[in-house]
């Protein structure tokens, strides 16, 4: 019998990943997560931001961030200005850095959803792969009989199609937030 438990948590691991970076898509409001993929060069290497600093949303409009050493605070604010995806200006007091999350205009919306977008088609071609590795892997089984390989790969197809139907209605409801003023 062909086990289809090492293939459903390679399409977990694909599907969590896409979960991850529609977190760090900006929909509006202030979120922590915005900032996750922002690399700060600081003792002489890059690191992530939540390593040097506290990140928190002081409320819909408002991220702040405490740096754990305040000398650091301008290289917070040099990487949070050279991300150009997330469009942010930061402000800092010398001790805390704030960054304002300007309103979204209807265009800026749509190039967001449009880049979401890419991350769902990225994360099907994710499932695919690990559907044709299977049936790779079935056809190469020499020790199962056709029925049970045809079986096989229907679980498989069953399985892929229930993963990308997970990531669409991610990404429904995610393009639903975007888009809502």
């Amino acid at each position: 019998m062909f086990d289809t438990n090492e293939d459903r948590k390679k399409m977990t691991g694909a599907l969590e990943r896409f979960e991850g970076e529609m977190k760090k898509v900006r929909t509006g409001r202030a979120h922590p997560d915005m900032l996750s993929g922002i690399k700060v060069e600081m003792y002489g290497q890059f690191m992530p931001l939540n390593q040097v600093a506290n990140v928190t949303a002081a409320d819909a409009t408002l991220l702040v961030i405490t740096p754990f050493d305040p000398s650091g605070i301008q290289a917070i604010v040099a990487a949070v200005r050279a991300d150009q995806s997330l469009g942010l200006n930061p402000a800092d007091d010398g001790r805390v850095i704030r960054v304002p999350i300007p309103p979204l205009t209807e265009d800026r919306r749509k190039e967001i959803v449009k880049n979401a977008a890419a991350k769902v088609e990225e994360a099907k071609v994710a499932i695919r792969n690990i559907r044709e590795d299977a049936r790779k892997a079935i056809k190469n089984a020499t020790e199962m009989g056709e029925d049970v390989k045809k079986r096989a790969e229907k679980e498989i197809d069953d399985l892929t199609k229930e993963f990308s139907d997970k990531v669409d209605a991610e990404f429904k409801a995610k393009s639903e937030e975007i888009m809502k003023l």
